[in-house]
């Protein structure tokens, strides 16, 4: 049996790729790993609070490893950080680390390198599925998530926090990807086949920063 962490990042792809490896015979995943923005403690790029993400993770019933990232962050200073998790993660026993990447070769090439020297195998359960096959998979599974983060240069700012859902990827424009794997969208995923339960949250105010437009989610106690 490989035991394997998970690159987490609260949004929709992790959230399916953890539903894809419970599903594998030969694989246990023992833990979720997320990087987070340490001034604004919130998941980076995702935006996402810490309180939501640490909701996502008692609801998948794993062990959250945090990564704090300092704000600004250099390369340099990721890769020292994202290697001293790794030996960590080797001495607990772990073989492999998940990502929930779809198509972006350099991206792909970039987490192969990252992972190349730690003893961790790299892992792409989803790679290469087209994505709109795989987002109308998560949609008809009960995969739910609203979008926290759009790229202005890809699309309109009243796209931050709408829900993800059959009505969104009717809307979306030619040539924008499904699943947002160019970067388009970011989504937390709240609900689906991989949680005991939802996550409940609300959405908050929009704001607009580097030319991203960030929607707040807001946990509901």
């Amino acid at each position: 049996m490989k035991r394997v962490f998970l690159s987490w990042s609260s949004g929709k792809d992790s959230a399916w790729t953890l539903h894809v490896l419970r599903q594998m015979p030969d694989v246990e995943v023992v833990g979720l790993l997320t990087t987070l923005n340490e001034t604004a403690q919130r998941v980076a790029m995702h935006a996402v609070r810490l309180e939501l993400l640490e909701a996502q993770a008692r609801a998948t019933g794993l062990p959250l490893t945090q990564l704090n990232l300092p704000w600004p962050c250099s390369n340099q200073q990721y890769e020292t950080i994202l290697l001293a998790a790794c030996k960590d993660i080797v001495a607990r026993g772990v073989q492999a680390v998940a990502f929930g990447d779809l198509f972006l070769r350099d991206i792909r090439q970039y987490r192969e390198t990252q992972m190349r020297n730690t003893g961790l195998e790299p892992l792409f359960p989803l790679w290469d599925i087209p994505t709109d096959r795989l987002a109308r998979d998560m949609l008809d599974a009960g995969l739910r998530a609203r979008i926290t983060c759009v790229d202005l240069a890809k699309l309109p700012r009243e796209f931050a926090g709408r829900e993800f859902d059959g009505r969104l990827l009717a809307d979306l424009p030619s040539g924008a990807d499904p699943c947002g794997e160019n970067g388009e969208f970011h989504t937390f995923c709240y609900a689906g086949p991989m949680f005991s339960s939802a996550i409940a949250c609300v959405p908050g105010e929009t704001v607009e920063r580097d030319g991203f437009a960030f929607a707040d989610l807001v946990p509901v106690v």
